[in-house]
């Protein structure tokens, strides 16, 4: 079946487009540098409130809205940090936004979470992805709010584990302090890359043309990477997890009441 999931962790359709395409825009990198140059100035030079805002959507939509599965975080930040680099916009003040944006974001999943509980779990986005869930779940049994800490270093884990901490009934101000913790370091070290970056790409860009362009081509590269890297995560639990229960579905609400009573246990 076209959506069927290869040993790579993605879909035919998803591993054809990166075969394909991937080579497509390094070459259209290398063949087409003054064009490629010019639509990165243009990026660069977007105004700095419509960067702000749109970074702080896609960060806050990641764990509020599961918006995570279709566009990680991290990617935004990234691009953030790039343009920054520019002098457009204060990186400063665009680390201070994505920290904001990401607590905020997490607790938004927490709330939803804790207030609809397993109905959550319905959702068509996490229909194929129970073993994600039970991997989640077993971890924030175990390790409770550091779990919250780790999670957002993952963009799976980053997307769900809000959510997962609200249905648990994990302390909202236990929560609170790890989600914050790990949104302050994240923010910022993500910002920082980005912002790395961009500058290492305006440096090569003044003195030599072909480095900026393999600058922009491992940035590409990047992106593409940490998004390989995710799927090929999560299609491996998945696989797992499907092997091994029966009805996933009652498994699933089994590992949440385990991870209730672990954290109850906790408190």
């Amino acid at each position: 079946m076209a959506d069927q999931a290869s040993s790579t962790g993605l879909t035919r359709r998803e591993l054809l487009t990166l075969v394909i395409g991937v080579p497509l825009i390094v070459i259209a990198i290398i063949a087409a540098r003054p064009l490629v140059s010019d639509i990165l100035n243009r990026i660069l030079n977007l105004n700095g409130t419509m960067v702000f805002v749109v970074v702080a959507a896609l960060v806050f939509a990641e764990a509020a809205i599961f918006f995570g599965f279709i566009f990680p975080g991290e990617t935004a930040v990234i691009l953030g940090g790039v343009v920054a680099s520019d002098g457009r916009i204060n990186v400063v003040e665009l680390a201070a936004l994505v920290v904001v944006a990401a607590i905020a974001g997490d607790s938004v999943g927490y709330a939803v979470g804790h207030r609809w509980g397993e109905r959550v779990l319905e959702l068509k986005l996490l229909e194929h992805r129970r073993g994600g869930i039970h991997r989640a779940l077993a971890l924030l049994a175990s390790r409770g709010a550091l779990a919250v800490f780790i999670a957002r270093f993952t963009a799976f884990l980053r997307a769900v584990m809000p959510g997962l901490a609200g249905m648990s009934r994990l302390r909202y101000r236990t929560f609170l302090f790890a989600n914050a913790l790990g949104g302050i370091v994240w923010g910022i070290s993500f910002t920082v890359l980005g912002y790395a970056l961009g500058s290492a790409y305006h440096k090569a860009e003044k003195y030599a043309g072909w480095v900026s362009t393999a600058l922009l081509i491992a940035i590409v590269l990047l992106v593409v990477g940490l998004y390989v890297r995710n799927k090929r995560r999560e299609s491996s639990e998945e696989r797992r997890f499907e092997t091994s229960e029966t009805d996933e579905e009652a498994a699933i609400l089994h590992d949440l009441a385990e991870t209730r009573q672990a954290l109850d246990d906790d408190d």
